[in-house]
């Protein structure tokens, strides 16, 4: 820039332009960004976002400029006759020659105090931990009543209890009220919290007003606000101002809402999603009893098939046995058809030999009567078979044995005795006979 200053110096004659940018240039390097306080007059916003307007006093004024990506961050509408205070820097407008501010920032006269009062409260109720996230308590689920504290005629109020009732009719309302700006009213919004805490009929606490300036939210600022929601024993809820709106009660709190509808829809559950979530449980619920039903019928089935009634289980095996005899004589007359078929071809070889045919006849009944007597034989002598081993088995049977006299001596414990030495005086035994048995105790062995 001293560069551009020295060719000045050095030319004889410049242009307006070239002395507009030098005036410019001194302007800019001479003002620092500082803050000015003023009223505003001629205020125009255009179409394009650029906020154009008079910034004057008692003795002077100066025209200010706020372009729009700056005028954009401003949640309140400058008027003419506002007291502000502009953060800005001082420039010149070249193309007319004109000294104006370019403001970077704008608030309402006196705020800057009322900033710096919020931040060092906030500060020191920081430092003590008042604000520890650990100790933020968690809403409750489904309360059954919710608490208020706001002025009655709040338009605040009006928006939580339709939020509470579109959401959840069935919840109960308990109104603390309370002036919520004002002189005094900070000491008051705390005696209704501390009554409520005291009264303890609510589940859940919204401490609540609509939105406002920094002068009309201060209430909620003040640190016996801050201490009472800290100490009050049931979760609290703050929805002050709009979503853009700090206060210090918000840090206080066990949970913000950036507006009191948004602290009512925090508190109440969704009615018709409860709803829409118990009908589809409900669905759920009944599907799976149907198909543990189906599974329990479908099991039921399979077990039936596979239990089978004693008559039926004795039918099926008579059947068995009725198709095995069958077989047994099919096979025997196969066996019988084949010897005849093997003796007729027999006769007729011999016939064909021209053999003596009337022997031969004979001889072939005589063949086939002594076959048909072998397998009478033969069958005789495997019934008599049988008919022995029974009888060896029976005759072998204990009983038999016990018929005949005997008896079976046992110990207590079931040892059967063969020994008499193995016995003792007075020692209890117990003689089966063939029929029934006898408890003995033994006088002398021998």
């Amino acid at each position: 820039m001293s560069d551009l200053f020295e060719q000045a110096a050095q030319q004889t004659v410049i242009s307006v332009a070239e002395l507009n940018r030098l005036a410019r240039v001194a302007v800019e390097r001479g003002v620092p960004l500082v803050w000015v306080a003023g009223e505003i007059s001629n205020f125009k916003r255009y179409d394009s976002g650029h906020c154009y307007f008079t910034l004057k006093d008692e003795a002077a004024q100066v025209d200010a400029v706020m372009f729009r990506h700056k005028a954009q961050y401003l949640d309140w509408q400058p008027q003419n006759g506002m007291q502000v205070e502009v953060r800005a820097t001082a420039t010149v407008y070249e193309a007319r020659g004109k000294f104006q501010l370019a403001v970077d920032a704008m608030r309402r006269a006196g705020l800057g105090a009322l900033y710096a009062a919020f931040e060092k409260l906030k500060a020191k109720l920081e430092q003590e931990g008042l604000f520890d996230p650990a100790l933020k308590r968690e809403l409750p689920a489904f309360p059954r009543t919710v608490g208020v504290v706001t002025s009655p005629q709040a338009a605040a109020l009006r928006d939580v209890i339709t939020a509470l009732r579109r959401r959840m009719p069935g919840i109960n309302i308990i109104i603390y009220p309370t002036p919520v700006q004002g002189e005094g009213a900070g000491a008051k919004i705390a005696e209704a919290i501390a009554l409520a805490g005291e009264r303890a009929e609510c589940d859940v606490l919204i401490v609540c007003r609509g939105g406002g300036s920094i002068e009309d939210l201060w209430a909620y600022n003040e640190e016996v606000v801050a201490r009472a929601i800290r100490a009050c024993p049931v979760p609290v809820v703050s929805g002050v101002g709009h979503e853009t709106d700090f206060t210090i009660a918000d840090f206080a709190a066990d949970v913000r809402a950036p507006t009191p509808t948004a602290a009512a829809e925090l508190v109440s559950p969704d009615g018709v999603q409860l709803r829409r979530d118990v009908a589809l449980s409900g669905q759920q619920l009944v599907r799976v009893f149907q198909r543990g039903i189906e599974d329990r019928m479908q099991r039921l089935d399979f077990l039936s098939r596979r239990l089978t009634h004693p008559g039926e289980r004795i039918r099926n095996q008579q059947v068995h046995l009725h198709h095995l005899a069958t077989r047994l004589r099919g096979a025997w007359l196969r066996v019988a058809d084949e010897c005849s078929w093997q003796l007729r071809d027999t006769a007729q070889r011999l016939r064909g030999s021209a053999p003596d045919a009337g022997a031969l006849q004979l001889q072939q009944q005589e063949l086939e009567r002594r076959l048909q007597g072998a397998m009478r034989n033969r069958m005789t002598a495997a019934v008599e078979r049988v008919h022995g081993a029974r009888s060896h088995l029976l005759h072998l049977s204990p009983e038999r044995v016990l018929d005949r006299g005997y008896s079976i001596t046992e110990t207590a414990d079931g040892a059967i005795v063969r020994d008499s030495a193995l016995l003792a005086p007075e020692q209890v035994l117990k003689v089966t006979l063939a029929r029934g048995w006898a408890g003995v105790r033994v006088k002398n062995t021998g």
